[in-house]
């Protein structure tokens, strides 16, 4: 059975250009189902974004700060300095127990995380 879920709603940066780091909550991985694939999708939308979008998971039950390593991650843009407005899929493999995504950026807005395994 697969799940689709949305881990990280809509964050808009002040616009001020200060880096700002928005660390989403844990999601239930692969590995919490007991799963054998490890094969995780995920799917975001950027606007005028630049910064990096990083997915992060743990083989911890109960994680605390230590516990979490990226897993993927993606700096924007890609090859200029123009904000990336996108919806972007890439996929993971792990048996993680949680993830989570944390956005790093300076501008532009992160309309949403979309996790489905």
């Amino acid at each position: 059975m697969a799940n689709s879920e949305t881990i990280l709603s809509a964050n808009t940066h002040p616009g001020d250009s200060t880096v700002t780091t928005v660390t989403g909550e844990k999601f239930k991985g692969d590995g919490y189902y007991g799963r054998s694939d490890g094969f995780h999708t995920v799917q975001y939308s950027l606007s005028g974004f630049i910064g990096t979008v990083t997915m992060q998971g743990t083989l911890a039950t109960a994680p605390g700060a230590a516990d979490w390593f990226t897993v993927y991650s993606q700096a924007y843009p890609v090859v200029d300095d123009v904000g990336t407005t996108s919806s972007v899929i890439t996929n993971f493999t792990g048996n993680y127990v949680w993830v989570r995504a944390v956005v790093t950026y300076t501008d532009g807005t992160v309309n949403s995380v979309i996790l489905n395994h």
